[in-house]
């Protein structure tokens, strides 16, 4: 196809994908846009284009820790296909741009109809149970360096550009590290020649050595994507 697209809908036998985008509506979505809060229901699920959501973990108050990331390769609302319309996590977006957006009710009926939508949905759901059991694990046994790199290589997969804002803050948070921990994980890979960063602009200079950088949860996560989608 020569325009960009999710893959997930994608990767749907032509009238079944014809089908599900008859019945979506394409929005923009700006940085900061809550999509869904845990416990509570919601009326749509999302497919991204070039936008990246943030799922996060709140607890006791907290401001809270990312667990998983949405862009083109995925899908937000993924627990309506177990039958369930109440969200599991705090979705935030990261980064600007374009998803398609189907009602809940209307999205059921298509996985009722479409063998492929569901057989796909399904396998997503492995990948990301998959991708949060590995996520878990880092953030409790790898350090800050690694942990970092390999959010940053997830960032760039999703934005589709070397460059995309993003304040030591926000990592902080989506991290669940102190800021100094951010400010000295960044400049170590900035002296390493891997990455650019000045007054929030980010540019990853070197996308091979940041994969060296990095942990090795991205190329887990990676390989079992590979493997089912």
């Amino acid at each position: 196809m020569g325009t960009v697209e999710n893959h997930l809908i994608e990767l749907l036998p032509r009238k079944e994908r014809l089908r599900l985008l008859a019945v979506s509506e394409l929005i923009a979505l700006e940085p900061g846009d809550i999509l869904c809060e845990p416990g509570k229901p919601i009326r749509h699920v999302y497919f991204p284009i070039d936008a990246s959501i943030s799922l996060m973990a709140l607890i006791d108050g907290s401001p809270g820790v990312e667990v998983g990331m949405v862009g083109r390769e995925g899908m937000l609302g993924g627990q309506v296909v177990l039958g369930v319309a109440i969200a599991p996590v705090h979705a935030v977006v990261q980064n600007p741009g374009t998803v398609q957006r189907i009602s809940v009710s209307a999205f059921r009926s298509e996985l009722a109809c479409s063998p492929a939508l569901l057989r796909g949905m399904h396998n997503y759901l492995y990948v990301r149970m998959a991708q949060m059991i590995t996520s878990a694990a880092c953030l409790r046994f790898h350090l800050i360096g690694p942990r970092l790199a390999r959010w940053l290589l997830m960032s760039q997969d999703r934005a589709h550009s070397d460059h995309f804002r993003v304040t030591h803050e926000f990592l902080a948070t989506m991290l669940g590290v102190r800021r100094e921990g951010i400010t000295a994980a960044a400049s170590a890979l900035q002296r390493d020649g891997l990455i650019e960063y000045r007054r929030g602009n980010l540019k990853v200079l070197d996308r091979p050595g940041l994969e060296a950088a990095a942990c090795g949860c991205y190329a887990v996560e990676r390989e079992a994507y590979a493997a089912l989608l």
